[in-house]
């Protein structure tokens, strides 16, 4: 995919829109803060941006993508956590592959998840910040995260403790909600897929191979396990 990207750029490159998660993450404080400023006389300003498909239908169709700028957590401290760290993410994915490349990843994200929203009738950007999480953690495995501004941890085993609690929800989930799972996913798997591909293809060789060496050294095979 990314390759197919790169190819695109050289001749739509100029079609996106440079430091995207920095005007994200402008809308989201502008809103987090309109909340909190005019939340007693007007009442919440997210209210009337987050993804609700009976409004939508119903014609307030502004809906649609403004849930993409509603603060993900209403906590100031932490408020400042997530931004920091989505901006970081953020830039150094486009950084990593560039402007244009970034600009398609989070928004199929946003069309997966407009997709899924009218499925389940409800979305917010939580599945979306996965999936920035995600490709940030596969790309700079190492990187590390400071869990209560004081505990470094590696971004991987946040991430491994993300994909675990997802693959719990979608067991116990159902149709709709294994669909909206698998659709928050898509756009990871497709820029992923040529590097998750050849792993998945190998291991699969590998147990056959396994398999049939067992098979014929039963003997051999007992000893060594």
């Amino acid at each position: 995919m990314l390759k197919l990207l790169h190819r695109l750029s050289y001749k739509y490159g100029r079609y996106y829109i440079p430091n995207l998660m920095l005007y994200i993450i402008i809308g989201q404080i502008a809103i987090f803060a309109a909340d909190y400023i005019f939340q007693n006389q007007y009442g919440s300003i997210s209210q009337y941006l987050t993804f609700d498909r009976s409004l939508i239908l119903a014609g307030q169709v502004w809906r649609v993508v403004s849930f993409i700028i509603v603060p993900p957590v209403i906590n100031p401290i932490v408020m400042v956590f997530f931004m920091s760290l989505y901006y970081m993410i953020g830039k150094a994915l486009e950084d990593t592959w560039g402007g244009f490349c970034f600009n398609v990843y989070y928004f199929m994200g946003v069309i997966f998840a407009i997709i899924s929203g009218f499925i389940a009738g409800y979305t917010d950007i939580t599945a979306l910040n996965l999936t920035l999480f995600l490709a940030f953690a596969i790309l700079y495995p190492k990187y590390p995260i400071y869990i209560l501004f004081l505990i470094p941890v590696k971004i991987k085993y946040i991430a491994i403790a993300d994909l675990v609690i997802l693959a719990i929800m979608f067991i116990f989930a159902d149709f709709s909600g294994k669909l909206t799972i698998g659709l928050s996913l898509v756009n990871l798997i497709v820029f992923f897929w040529n590097d998750f591909y050849p792993k998945i293809r190998d291991n699969i060789k590998y147990r056959k191979v396994r398999q049939n060496w067992n098979r014929y050294n039963p003997i051999e095979s007992r000893c060594k396990g």
